[in-house]
């Protein structure tokens, strides 16, 4: 077997469905023993070409949604950065722009990690 360059590998991901790349990545991870570090960033390219309709299985990705920045905006907003790689203009954008998603994709564990941040910072939150 003749080993595939790197460019070779990434046309093949390019090629795969998002729930075939996700398979993928939860059998790299049980193989090789280690956690992807950036879920949000393998998923986030690929999304935009899968098609919604396939995921009739259980749900594994979740936008996290500032519904409203309460009374402690910029509380919320120190948070939406530490939550995302924004700068301060960007996530006051996003507090300003409530209901705005503040991260998409997330897998279940971050997304509840990133709810309980920004509650505790005052924020209104919901999970979709």
């Amino acid at each position: 077997m003749a080993k595939l360059s790197t460019e070779e590998l990434l046309e093949q991901f390019k090629e795969l469905t998002l729930i075939e790349l996700s398979e993928f990545v939860k059998a790299f991870e049980e193989t090789f023993e280690v956690t992807a570090a950036a879920p949000v960033a393998v998923a986030g390219p690929a999304a935009a070409g899968g098609a919604p309709a396939e995921e009739v299985e259980e749900k594994d990705s979740f936008d996290v949604i500032l519904e409203a920045a309460g009374d402690k905006k910029i509380q919320v907003i120190k948070t939406v950065r530490e939550l995302t790689s924004l700068g301060l203009g960007e996530a006051k954008a996003v507090v300003d722009g409530a209901p705005k998603a503040v991260l998409e994709g997330a897998n279940k564990e971050t997304a509840d990690k990133a709810k309980a941040a920004l509650e505790e910072a005052g924020a209104t939150v919901t999970l979709k």
